[in-house]
């Protein structure tokens, strides 16, 4: 999931997504910084907070080696593409590209697409346009350690409200198994082939392959956890999904830059019908 998509929810949504992941009301106390000097401070701090929410030994020794993500600040500080025009925008993104190669894809491994629609009601196109558009179909999943990249985000005051839930997301997936300390990702902790916040994929997350784990980083773990998180956001199956039609407002879910939405519904319409 990039950047852009980490607007604030509101209120009562944090609540219910922090309490979703284990905490209790009031928990949320470590005090936030704006640079790198209170981090380690933060960590000892929110590690009571963590161990309070479930988090366990693994998750905790994650946290205790995470470093303070210089470069994710930089990125955060610096978002400059969805500034754009949508022509503009897709052009700097290289939608053509990606419907060309979508199209490939979805025609090589249309039993695989049409099962996830059949479960799930979203169709290959908007599955295809949102890898294609978060990394080049699984060609970039990003530099950055996840733990580090989200903790640094949910130290950091400018939101650590929406962050801190999923950097205990992050730490529970470590627990898991699902992530290490040092799995990789893009910038602001999003992993895999579609870019998951860690929240979203604790709580979305399904073992598409059935090797009995959720693997980000597994083409079939990853497209039917996405599918999965737009059903459960309210996809609508066989309704349309272009701006004004009922399952727009699910795309405006995945990512809050409008200029990133429109160009999801046209790339997927593109790619599902050939136009």
């Amino acid at each position: 999931m990039t950047a852009a998509r980490h607007r604030a929810p509101r209120s009562f949504s944090l609540l219910a997504f922090a309490l979703a992941l284990g905490f209790a009301p009031g928990a949320l106390a470590a005090p936030c910084g704006n640079d790198g000097a209170g981090f380690a401070a933060w960590k000892s701090a929110f590690a009571t907070e963590a161990a309070r929410a479930g988090v366990g030994e693994r998750g905790l020794q994650a946290l205790a080696e995470a470093r303070y993500a210089t470069a994710t600040i930089a990125a955060d500080r610096n978002q400059k593409s969805f500034r754009y025009s949508l022509e503009r925008f897709m052009q700097v993104r290289g939608a053509a590209t990606i419907v060309a190669q979508g199209r490939k894809r979805r025609a090589q491994n249309a039993a695989f697409y049409n099962a996830i629609e059949s479960r799930y009601g979203v169709p290959a196109g908007v599955l295809i346009a949102i890898h294609g558009m978060e990394t080049g179909f699984g060609n970039f999943m990003g530099d950055s350690a996840v733990v580090s990249a989200i903790t640094t985000l949910a130290y950091d005051c400018r939101r650590s409200d929406f962050f801190i839930p999923h950097a205990i997301g992050a730490l529970k997936l470590v627990d898991r198994g699902a992530i290490t300390g040092a799995t990789r990702g893009a910038r602001h902790g999003e992993l895999g082939h579609t870019q998951f916040l860690p929240g979203n994929a604790l709580t979305y997350g399904v073992d598409g392959n059935g090797d009995g784990r959720v693997d980000f980083y597994d083409l079939s773990d990853a497209m039917t956890s996405t599918a999965n998180f737009l059903r459960q956001k309210g996809w609508q199956p066989g309704q349309g999904y272009q701006q004004g039609q009922p399952n727009f407002a699910v795309i405006e879910q995945w990512n809050a830059a409008t200029v990133y939405q429109q160009a999801i519904a046209i790339m997927a319409a593109q790619i599902d019908g050939g136009g």
